[in-house]
């Protein structure tokens, strides 16, 4: 027996999903979940992990929207891990997002497909940006702000006996970064 689970999800703690719920329910969802104020961005949302535990092979999952289940960068991968579990998919305001028919299923795949172009695409860029960058001597990241006067402000301090963190205060950085100073053999580099 399919099993009909709705999922919505509201961006903001303002916002209500009464809606996305109404209509999920009318359209069959027997249960509902909902996840407030999260962003699409993020994927272990507490309702959607709910949702995910909850679907068996079989059962549909139904939106009101596809970006209620994500952004686009996870969009695709999040169907698709739907799909190897046995779960369809079916948006009630995109009609051709129907996982549950042929039709549906073929178009998912060509969708998909130009996604993962997309994806591979900016991916093949940035790498020939940055090789282009470091083949004329820019190096990413962020700049140091690190001295080699402030590096040896930091192995003062500890040498008469203050805390890493205490130099992190006295320095600006984290605990972390005020232990390297100390530790580091080699001078750091000047900023670019």
């Amino acid at each position: 027996m399919t099993n009909l689970i709705g999922y919505a999800r509201v961006s903001t703690k303002d916002q209500n999903p009464q809606y996305q719920e109404h209509e999920l329910r009318k359209a069959g969802a027997g249960r509902v979940f909902v996840d407030h104020g999260d962003s699409s961005r993020v994927r272990d949302r507490p309702q959607w992990l709910a949702c995910l535990d909850y679907m068996r092979d079989g059962d549909t999952l139904l939106v009101h929207r596809l970006d209620r289940l994500s952004g686009e960068w996870h969009l695709f991968q999040m169907i698709t891990e739907l799909e190897e579990r046995g779960i369809n998919i079916r948006s009630l305001t995109e009609p051709v997002v129907d996982t549950t028919s042929p039709m549906g299923k073929a178009f998912f795949g060509i969708v998909a497909v130009f996604a993962q172009l997309r994806i591979d695409t900016i991916r093949e860029n940035t790498k020939a940006g940055l090789a282009h960058a470091r083949a004329h001597g820019r190096v990413g990241g962020r700049p140091t702000v690190m001295t080699d006067e402030r590096r040896q402000l930091a192995r003062q301090l500890h040498a008469e006996g203050k805390t890493f963190t205490d130099i992190g205060r006295s320095l600006g950085v984290s605990r972390t970064t005020a232990a390297k100073l100390v530790r580091e053999e080699a001078p750091l580099q000047a900023a670019a």
